[in-house]
């Protein structure tokens, strides 16, 4: 075997010293291969096979390097395909396997001839290093494709699935806004079914990713259904279903999870989107496009997975069940924190804690930069799942990705609350409504204020008393409406 492997040496030009001497020559080139295919195949004087995997090497290098630099930009919008990720991840476990057969060739050419045992064990165990070390970096990228294409697939459904067929070429359909309807479910033990205490419409414009985020409380009353089955059980708005439901707006959602005649043909776990997209739609006299449901329990863990949110408090927010509370001043909030943040009424109301959650909405948008993904991404991903539901379909998420980096990168976002003194919560105006509306998405921005309203809409710290009005109605009963909606850079504490 040792006089075979000698004659195939000389006849192919290549130097081989026996015993121990040579090891560490072959370890060295071994290494150099590992860094550059081929290397270890030329000075073997295996000119051809030296070549091709010089070749090889150059092509994944050539691919990489354009991947990061020229279509740098187009990586974020191919992080959300699926099918891109499927790809991605057999592409990184071909290339791990591919370069440990190039580690492990490449030290065979060249060991010695003849060795110890002792040898043959430091050859092995270093050629062994050598493939860990190219194979762990693989084996990592091909995790997160795996972990981000199982999420997403998971949380987004395709167009065939959900009946929402997107054109990829014209995503939004030509529309000049999209809007989705952002909802904040709070499922607790002691509560049966969701119950929706956070409902905001995002109206964003396609082309320029300015924004207006439309909010309604979750006691308004009375609200009309949309035409058909809801509205013929409840011609003259909601008034609920027995003396536990008063017939707020927060309870529409569970009434259709527990009455599908009501949203006839629609399956479980969709009827209360659907009816609750269809009665906002009505209220603000605005398509509403896409929903988004967040778990409020499940947003802790969101936020913990993100190392936590900075936040500027304004002012002390009970916290908890034990008497503390979150002191005035900048700090970090814990997932649990930032839930209590978003959700305290005690010592203000529903209105004042609908302001504070947009600027908390504000604070992680701004901070969920991709280092902070990245890094926590395994925990991110298992997070979502758990607390998100959407009916957004997969193939818009390229779109709408491309659209939040317009919103995060200079895009205005303002606010407009449908709170008292503007309306009357016991008997909403919806004429008003539906005016504000569409004044606030049709507006000049040069027009938006830039300073909070003199109501209850305007500042998230400030309780409707301290706006010298009434908690539902202006002097003589008649809402002193704002003519403007309000920036979230202006009215959130910074």
């Amino acid at each position: 075997m040792g006089r075979s492997a000698s004659r195939r040496a000389r006849a192919s030009g290549e130097e081989r010293p026996s015993g121990g001497e040579g090891l560490p020559r072959a370890l060295a080139l071994t290494l150099a291969s590992a860094l550059v295919w081929g290397v270890a195949h030329f000075i073997a004087g295996r000119r051809v096979a030296g070549g091709v995997l010089l070749a090889l090497y150059l092509v994944v290098a050539a691919a990489l390097a354009g991947a990061a630099t020229l279509y740098r930009s187009e990586l974020p919008t191919l992080a959300v395909q699926p099918d891109m990720l499927q790809r991605l991840t057999a592409a990184l476990v071909a290339l791990g396997v591919l370069w440990m057969f190039v580690v492990v060739w490449s030290y065979l050419v060249l060991r010695p001839i003849s060795m110890t045992g002792g040898a043959q064990s430091l050859g092995a165990a270093a050629v062994a290093v050598m493939c860990l070390a190219v194979a762990v970096p693989a084996a990592w990228s091909a995790h997160k494709s795996y972990v981000a294409r199982d999420a997403l697939t998971s949380i987004f459904r395709t167009g065939d699935e959900n009946g929402r067929h997107v054109d990829t070429d014209d995503p939004f359909d030509g529309q000049p806004r999209v809007n989705i309807l952002l909802i904040g479910g709070d499922a607790a033990e002691n509560r049966t079914g969701v119950r929706t205490d956070s409902m905001t419409v995002a109206s964003v414009d396609t082309e320029t990713g300015d924004t207006v985020l439309l909010s309604l409380p979750r006691n308004l009353e009375n609200v009309p259904f949309p035409a058909g089955p809801a509205r013929d059980r409840f011609p003259y708005g909601f008034t609920g279903d027995g003396a536990g439901t008063p017939g707020l707006l927060n309870e529409v959602y569970q009434y259709a999870e527990e009455h599908p005649d009501v949203v006839p043909g629609v399956p479980k776990n969709q009827r209360g989107p659907e009816l609750l997209k269809a009665t906002i739609a009505g209220i603000l006299g605005l398509r509403v496009d896409y929903y988004i449901l967040v778990d409020m329990f499940g947003f802790a863990d969101i936020v913990d997975a993100m190392g936590g949110v900075r936040m500027k408090v304004d002012q002390p927010i009970p916290y908890g069940l034990e008497g503390a509370v979150l002191e005035p001043g900048y700090r970090t909030l814990s997932g649990k924190e930032a839930l209590w943040y978003g959700r305290s009424r005690t010592n203000s109301s529903d209105y004042v804690r609908m302001g504070r959650q947009k600027c908390l909405m504000r604070a992680i948008a701004e901070q969920a930069d991709p280092q902070t993904v990245l890094t926590s991404f395994d925990k991110l991903a298992a997070a979502a799942k758990r607390t998100l539901s959407t009916d957004i379909p997969q193939e818009l998420l390229p779109a709408l990705v491309k659209l939040s980096n317009k919103v995060k990168n200079g895009a205005k976002i303002n606010s407009l609350q449908f709170v008292p003194p503007l309306i009357y919560t016991g008997s909403p105006d919806l004429d008003l409504i539906r005016k504000l509306t569409s004044d606030a998405i049709n507006s000049d921005p040069r027009q938006v204020s830039s300073h909070p309203s003199t109501s209850a809409s305007a500042s998230p710290g400030a309780s409707p008393s301290e706006t010298g009005e009434p908690d539902g109605g202006g002097d003589g009963g008649t809402p002193k409406v704002p003519s403007k909606p309000v920036s979230l850079d202006s009215s959130c504490p910074s």
